[in-house]
């Protein structure tokens, strides 16, 4: 099955955003990430609920919502209402992780818990029997641009090993580089979320390094 290539839309030219998502698309991206940051959860602002609007607004295709927030359950009424198809909620982040998953699933929208460097599989494998995707970070969250932390691929193989056991797919999100999508994808990630390490702020158009990411992933 093929590997599902997300952009990380917190990278993209906000300047002509409407022709950004169509070069995306042109190119051969499958789905757009939208990080949402609160300040609190990481140490950083970033895209808002206005941006996810309008994002969704331009595209036909899957849109991600990330929700690098504290209490994402008290404000996940707003996400579902913006026609997201996925919402990833960090579990370090919220008071009743389970709660959140549910009502995600009860609203109709592919549930996900994204997973800080920090954050160990033990911590979170209870989460699993409700979650069908786990966003592995492989940086800590906040800021584009991070340098991978190497001890991640031991986690990353312990929620591969359970993925079909738990009807869980597992995701990459974080210095998403050439070598590890290589070494990864043929394990079974699913798929990877691009930034400015592969896919943003590059001389190559989009479609010419979607082509070459694809053949990464055989």
């Amino acid at each position: 099955m093929q590997t599902e290539l997300s952009a990380s839309m917190m990278c993209a030219n906000f300047g002509n955003l409407e022709k950004e998502i169509k070069l995306l698309e042109d190119g051969g991206i499958d789905s757009f990430h939208i990080d949402i940051m609160d300040g609190q959860f990481v140490p950083n602002f970033c895209m808002g609920i206005q941006d996810l609007k309008c994002i969704r607004k331009l595209t036909n295709k899957p849109v991600e919502a990330h929700l690098m927030i504290k209490r994402p359950l008290s404000y996940l009424k707003v996400f579902i209402e913006s026609g997201v198809n996925v919402i990833y909620v960090h579990p370090e982040a919220d008071y009743q992780p389970a709660t959140t998953l549910q009502a995600i699933i009860n609203a109709g929208i592919t549930p996900g818990i994204a997973v800080n460097p920090g954050t160990s599989f033990e911590n979170v494998s209870e989460l699993l029997f409700l979650a069908k995707r786990v966003l592995v970070m492989s940086v800590n969250p906040g800021n584009a641009g991070q340098v991978f932390l190497p001890y991640i691929g031991q986690k990353l193989n312990k929620f591969l090993n359970v993925r079909k056991e738990r009807d869980i797919e597992v995701y990459w999100d974080g210095a998403c580089s050439e070598d590890k999508i290589k070494t990864y994808a043929p394990k079974g990630v699913k798929g990877f979320v691009l930034g400015t390490t592969i896919l943003f702020g590059k001389e190559k158009s989009y479609k010419n390094i979607l082509q070459d990411v694809r053949e990464y992933c055989l």
